[in-house]
């Protein structure tokens, strides 16, 4: 402040020195004037530094007022977040338990509707016996008369083998073990269950599980009343986790704890089926190598070689790991990979799960471009392909080996869209829906089904 006054007569001293003329310069009277105006001047200049110091001191008040309310948003915000978050959690943790309770209401109308008395199956299998016996003797009299009379037998001796075999074709469900070659028919065996439907449709998606897994498997055992649920991580590894129910699958924090098991051997791609308690896997590292696994002893039951140039391609183009891919349905266990040559096609195989012998293979004409997974249903293929993120997935090509069904037959099968490709999709014969890993979504899907035509 000294110095501002200083500052002040220095420079009205120069004012008037500079200003005012020489006979008014010795004038004390000028000059007192020009001091006071210059005080004014002075008193102006402070309260004008008072107000903007008073101003200054106001915006740091004012600041700090809002950082204090802005930390407080911030907690506020984190509260809420964290409310959302655990409400969320509770949403879809009742989401997962009404699924479970729906799960179980259905798999006990199934299981309701399956169990029979022993009496009963006795005399129903024993009168499917009598039956395809009599069909048998019908088929070998006509088809061995087809044969001497001539190299192509009449029309009315071709409706009568037909109408035979579609007799024996309905007694055995339409068994894919049925092969017929030029008036030859030749039976391997029948099912144990009667399989003779057809998918009509995709009813509707659950989305059991959330991991942050892109690849992988989980299924049921196939084969077997068991409730085990088991998880296979990634499209490379030797560790499987065995869940004691589907509850404590969905559920983490559910005990019993799940069983980890390392197998002996790791996997390669996500084909894997668990079937009479043995999973079936490609072995890594091998061209077409399949093992057969004891889940309960821990070591390789058996192996085999797949033959037609297995393992040379991936089964599907989508599906970036897999060169073969295992299907279980009501006939037991089947192979799908790629055809040689550049066309693609895939390759059906059906496998005897006992010896892991081959029983017969078909070459489809379902590719194997622009495919991402494919299942199995009463032995009939069934594809499912992507449209590169555009659209839904859909089954635009379907294989019967008994020609009983086409894809004219069909209505058009879209599954509910999702944001990627199918990892697996895998049919479970007994509680009848599919089990598909899409990306780290461990879904769910319910199907709709009808009875096959009979054989023309």
């Amino acid at each position: 402040m000294m110095a501002l006054q200083q500052a002040s007569a220095f420079l009205v001293l120069f004012l008037a020195a500079l200003l005012l003329p020489p006979q008014c310069a010795q004038d004390p009277a000028m000059v007192h004037y020009i001091y006071q105006r210059f005080q004014v001047l002075e008193q102006g200049l402070e309260k004008c530094t008072q107000a903007t110091r008073a101003y200054i001191h106001d915006f740091q008040e004012f600041s700090k007022n809002i950082s204090v309310m802005l930390g407080r948003c911030q907690t506020s915000t984190s509260e809420y977040r964290s409310a959302v978050a655990n409400l969320a959690l509770r949403v879809e943790r009742a989401q997962r338990e009404i699924d479970y309770l729906e799960y179980l209401r259905e798999a006990d109308i199934c299981l309701e509707s399956e169990d029979k008395t022993l009496a009963e199956k006795l005399i129903q299998e024993a009168e499917e016996e009598k039956k395809i016996r009599t069909l048998l003797n019908a088929i070998s009299v006509t088809a061995v008369n087809c044969t001497s009379e001539a190299d192509d037998p009449p029309s009315d001796e071709r409706q009568k083998v037909s109408s035979s075999l579609n007799a024996v074709s309905q007694c055995l469900c339409h068994s894919p073990h049925f092969i017929s070659s030029h008036g030859h028919f030749i039976i391997a065996h029948h099912p144990k269950k009667c399989c003779d439907n057809m998918l009509m449709g995709i009813k509707s998606l659950k989305i059991v599980k959330k991991t942050m897994d892109t690849h992988g498997s989980w299924m049921k055992d196939a084969a077997s009343s068991s409730q085990k649920v088991y998880f296979l991580i990634g499209s490379r590894n030797k560790t499987l986790w065995e869940f004691a129910n589907m509850r404590a699958f969905m559920e983490d924090s559910t005990k019993p704890a799940p069983r980890k098991l390392i197998l002996t051997h790791s996997w390669q791609g996500t084909g894997q089926v668990i079937h009479k308690g043995f999973l079936f896997f490609h072995n890594q590292g091998t061209l077409n190598e399949i093992i057969k696994y004891n889940l309960q002893k821990r070591t390789v039951e058996d192996r085999m070689l797949l033959p037609g140039g297995a393992g040379r391609a991936l089964v599907y183009q989508h599906s970036p790991s897999t060169y073969i891919d295992l299907a279980v349905d009501e006939h037991g266990l089947w192979a799908i990979h790629a055809g040689p040559g550049i066309s693609g096609h895939l390759v059906l195989t059906k496998i005897e799960p006992g010896t892991l012998g081959v029983e017969h293979s078909w070459d489809t004409p379902c590719r194997s471009q622009d495919a991402e997974a494919a299942f199995l249903l009463c032995g009939v293929l069934y594809v499912v392909y992507s449209s590169g993120g555009h659209g839904p997935h859909r089954v635009t090509c379907v294989y019967d080996p008994l020609g009983t069904i086409g894809e004219e037959d069909l209505p058009k099968l879209f599954f509910p869209r999702r944001p990627r490709s199918h990892s697996v999709i895998h049919y479970n014969p007994r509680d009848k829906q599919l089990y598909a890993w899409n990306d780290g979504n461990q879904i769910i899907y319910k199907l709709q089904t009808k009875r096959k035509q009979p054989l023309e």
